[in-house]
C-alpha cells in the first residue's frame, strides 16, 4: 500500500464521485476504497469523515452512501450558481486575455463532436464553465465555484442527456463567449445566468416526469 495522505485520498474519492463512478445512493466501503486506490485504510477513513462533514456523504444505517440533492437543495444550488457564474462571466468580459477567449471558442466548436455522448458532453461542459471561472482572474471566486461544483456531482444525471439540450447548450455557450469577446460584462452575465436557468428548468421537467 502506498503512503497516501488524507488530502490525496479525499481528492481521489471526490474525483470518483465527480466522474460518476460512485453515484448518489452508492455505498462507500472503506476496505473496497482502500483496495481500489491502493492505499491504506487510515487516510480513506479520514477522507470519508471529511466528506461526511461536507454533506457529500450521508449515513444509511451504519453505511456511508453518496448523498443526493432534494428539490430544495437543487434550487438553492442553482440560485448560488447563477449569481457566482454570472459574476465570473462579467469579470471574464473585463479581464480575459484574447488567448483565453480563443480557447473558449475552440471548446464550443470541439464539443459539437460530443453531441451523441451526453456523459462526455457533460464533462466538456464542466471544463468550459471552469475555463470561464479561470478567465475571471479572481482566485476567491474560483475557490467558491469549486465548492459549488463539488455539490453538482450529487445530481444523479446530466441535463444534457435530454433530447436537443446539447445543441441548445452549445448555442448558449457560443453566445456567452461572444459577449466575453466583446467585453460586454452585462450581456455575458445575463447570457450565463439565462443558460443556467434553462438547464435548471430542464432538470425540473425531468424530475417531474420521473415521479
Amino acid at each position: 500500500m502506498s503512503d497516501v495522505n488524507q488530502r490525496d485520498a479525499y481528492a481521489m474519492i471526490l474525483d470518483a464521485i465527480d466522474a460518476g463512478i460512485y453515484r448518489p445512493g452508492a455505498r462507500l466501503v472503506e476496505s473496497e476504497l482502500a483496495e481500489r486506490f491502493g492505499v491504506s485504510r487510515t487516510p480513506i477513513r479520514e477522507a470519508l469523515q471529511r466528506l461526511e462533514t461536507q454533506s457529500l456523504l450521508t449515513r444509511d444505517g451504519r453505511s456511508l452512501i453518496v448523498a443526493s440533492l432534494d428539490h430544495g437543495q437543487m434550487a438553492e444550488l442553482y440560485t448560488v450558481r447563477q449569481e457566482l457564474e454570472g459574476l465570473a462571466a462579467r469579470l471574464a468580459a473585463k479581464h480575459a486575455a484574447a488567448e483565453e477567449v480563443a480557447v473558449l471558442r475552440d471548446m464550443v466548436e470541439q464539443d459539437r463532436a460530443l453531441l451523441d455522448d451526453p456523459e462526455a458532453l457533460a464533462r466538456a461542459n464542466k471544463r468550459f464553465h471552469h475555463q470561464i471561472h479561470l478567465a475571471s482572474h479572481n482566485r476567491y471566486l474560483v475557490q467558491q465555484l469549486d465548492l459549488v461544483y463539488r455539490s453538482m456531482a450529487l445530481m444523479a444525471r446530466t441535463s444534457l442527456a435530454v433530447a436537443g439540450r446539447g445543441e441548445d447548450a452549445l448555442a448558449e455557450h457560443a453566445a456567452i463567449v461572444d459577449a466575453i469577446a466583446e467585453h460586454d460584462g452585462d450581456r455575458a452575465a445575463d447570457a450565463l445566468k439565462a443558460h443556467l436557468s434553462t438547464a435548471f428548468k430542464v432538470r425540473l421537467k425531468e424530475e417531474a416526469q420521473g415521479h
